[in-house]
């Protein structure tokens, strides 16, 4: 699999990244929920495995012009508490589409500056598996996993159906996905994924 994306990263992109987006058909209201989620979750893997915070997202987003969209801290704050299952009700605003474009290129552009530690930590996930190993065993994954879980719990709404192992599971999905978006094209596989998934349950 990392030939496959060492190729697909090399490839050129013909247009820009927003025109990319635009191309796709907006998302129904129905399916707006569950890509707020989703999107929020692919940003809570990546800060939690590189350790980035809120001011390498607002550089990210001077570095794509997307000041207009996410000037602040406190708009990139609302943004993501326009996540339904977030706790709090204060900050929590309608996403519109573009706001959700500019996330997603902003979400690309950080794995990308990331790649090698994402490919590094898919790379050790593969050895673990084919070990019968458990990720825990590995510090890299298991300090990504305990900071990916405890910062879910910190943030998401109590839900007694998702156990530690549902968490866990998810944590590993989501950080083999980020080596797909910090790849060329990453952005639209994203874009892609997001309408996918929003028809389902995290």
């Amino acid at each position: 699999m990392l030939k496959v994306m060492q190729s697909a990263a090399n490839s050129a992109t013909p247009h820009s990244q927003w025109d990319d987006l635009t191309q796709f058909a907006p998302p129904n209201s129905v399916q707006w929920d569950n890509i707020k989620t989703q999107l929020d979750l692919v940003l809570l893997a990546l800060e939690t495995l590189t350790g980035l915070g809120s001011d390498a997202m607002l550089s990210a987003a001077i570095s794509l012009n997307l000041e207009t969209k996410v000037p602040d801290r406190v708009a990139l704050w609302r943004l993501r508490q326009s996540n339904p299952i977030r706790k709090g009700q204060g900050g929590r605003k309608k996403l519109d589409v573009e706001e959700a474009r500019s996330l997603v290129l902003i979400t690309c552009y950080l794995a990308k500056q990331h790649q090698e530690l994402i490919r590094r930590a898919v790379g050790l996930l593969e050895k673990i598996a084919a070990k019968n190993q458990e990720p825990h065993q590995n510090s890299l994954l298991g300090d990504y996993i305990d900071a990916f879980c405890n910062t879910y719990q910190e943030r998401m709404e109590e839900d007694e159906t998702i156990s530690t192992e549902l968490l866990t599971n998810l944590a590993l999905k989501l950080m083999v996905d980020l080596l797909f978006y910090s790849a060329s094209g990453g952005h639209r596989r994203l874009w892609l994924a997001l309408i996918d998934r929003s028809t389902k349950q995290v």
